[in-house]
């Protein structure tokens, strides 16, 4: 739970390789090197396939068992295609739990992976629903659960995921290449008054910044100069100007 918090707290769930560079490597390796540095201080973050992937080999590097899982991501609605790489891991003291710091806005702990019943995420409720068609993950707004990711609880190795992870970075109706975004977990010196529980985030997407603190929630737009002062501000992460920006 530290862990999983301090990770979320500290590296971002960000696209900017994508957009600004030239794309991801599908390395776990490489997703190490660029999170930590090589040792030097690094805000540097990723999306699942590197956040997850290097977290694994963190976790696993401390004795833990580590499964890659693969899911379907379910905001746009019901959908079979695997996009998004979770873990479930566990240990000799520690039953199964979802591990996941490659997804924005989810829960900040890790959850139970064999608990039938509603469980908090500090930022919210959620609930594993299983089915035939595998387990949901579903996040309880008003009371009704909504559907997050589904996903079946069989270990995949790292390069199952790769030809998915291509093809996301050129597919113009994923737009990971086209609008960029940076967020992660406020820490507690960045709460201020705010309650313990409930979404404690800082998002930039392409034209807005979003600071959520509890129920308060403060979303300003930002024109190209300023986006890049608040990603330095918020995230410590300097990229290139593209030509015309």
């Amino acid at each position: 739970e530290a862990l999983h918090l301090a990770h979320l707290e500290r590296i971002p769930f960000e696209n900017l390789d994508i957009v600004f560079g030239n794309g991801v490597s599908h390395d776990q390796s490489a997703a190490v090197d660029k999170i930590v540095g090589n040792g030097a201080v690094s805000a540097r973050g990723g999306w699942c396939f590197e956040l997850n992937g290097a977290f694994a080999m963190l976790l696993d590097a401390l004795g833990y068992e580590v499964r890659l899982l693969g899911a379907a991501v379910l905001h746009d609605g019901p959908t079979e295609v695997i996009e998004h790489l979770l873990l479930e891991v566990a240990s000799s003291l520690l039953e199964p739990h979802l591990v996941d710091v490659g997804f924005g806005d989810s829960f900040d702990v890790p959850l139970a992976a064999n608990s039938a019943g509603v469980q908090t995420g500090r930022s919210g409720d959620f609930e594993l629903i299983a089915s035939p068609q595998g387990t949901t993950l579903t996040r309880h707004v008003d009371g009704v659960p909504a559907a997050l990711l589904r996903f079946k609880r069989v270990a995949h190795a790292f390069t199952d995921f790769a030809a998915v992870a291509a093809s996301m970075q050129v597919d113009p109706d994923k737009k990971w290449a086209s609008h960029p975004f940076a967020t992660r977990r406020l820490s507690d010196d960045e709460r201020g008054t705010a309650a313990t529980d409930g979404v404690q985030r800082v998002t930039l997407t392409t034209d807005r910044l979003k600071v959520q603190r509890g129920d308060e929630i403060d979303e300003t737009p930002v024109d190209q100069r300023r986006w890049h002062m608040e990603l330095d501000r918020w995230f410590g992460i300097v990229v290139p100007e593209r030509p015309g920006d």
